[in-house]
C-alpha cells in the first residue's frame, strides 16, 4: 500500500525538522569513482564498527556504489558546505571535476577520503535492504580517521553550522 501524497508531504515536513549530519559518501571500484551528499548516516554498532546510510534507488549512483562494494563516508564541517552542494548537484560540476580538485586523499582500500573532514569512515558494504524508494546500505568499517571540529548539519531544508 503506497502512502497518500498528503501524508508523504507531512512526513517530509516532519523529517525536515530532524537535524542530520551532512556527509559525502564516496566509492571507487571497478564500476567507477563517484560521490554523493547524504544526510542519512547512522551508527549501527561499535562491535564490529558498522554504520548505515540510505540512497534513493532512482539515483544513477545507487548501482555504482552497490556494485563497487566499498565506500568512504566523509562527515563534513561547515567550511565544506559548497562541496556538499556540488555533490548534491545543487551547483554545476561534473563528477570528474569534483575528484580533480586538490581535496582528496586515498584510503588503504583506494576510497576517496576528503581532506579536512570531521571523520572519514571507510569500509565494505556487507548488506543492503530495499525499503520503498530507498536502499539501506550497511557498512562494516575497516579504517577510521577523525579530526574533531564544528559540524555541518541539514535542518529545515538548509545547511547549518553546529559549533563544538
Amino acid at each position: 500500500m503506497s502512502a497518500i501524497p498528503e501524508f508523504s508531504q507531512q512526513f517530509r515536513d516532519a523529517m525536515a525538522h530532524l537535524s542530520s549530519a551532512v556527509s559525502i559518501v564516496t566509492s571507487n571500484g571497478s564500476v567507477g569513482k563517484v560521490g554523493l551528499t547524504v544526510s542519512s548516516v547512522c551508527s549501527v554498532t561499535d562491535s564490529p564498527a558498522t554504520l548505515l546510510f540510505c540512497i534513493n534507488q532512482s539515483s544513477e549512483l545507487h548501482d555504482v556504489i552497490k556494485q563497487n562494494g566499498k565506500v568512504c563516508v566523509n562527515v563534513l564541517n561547515p567550511e565544506q558546505e559548497e562541496l556538499a552542494k556540488h555533490f548534491a548537484c545543487m551547483l554545476p560540476s561534473t563528477m570528474e571535476e569534483r575528484f580533480e580538485w586538490e581535496l582528496w586523499l586515498e584510503s588503504q582500500d583506494q576510497q576517496p577520503m576528503l581532506k579536512g573532514a570531521i571523520a572519514s569512515l571507510v569500509g565494505d558494504i556487507v548488506d543492503t535492504h530495499p525499503v520503498g524508494t530507498h536502499t539501506i546500505f550497511l557498512v562494516k568499517l575497516s579504517q577510521i580517521e577523525v579530526e574533531p571540529k564544528d559540524s555541518l548539519v541539514y535542518f529545515a531544508r538548509q545547511f547549518k553550522a553546529v559549533e563544538m
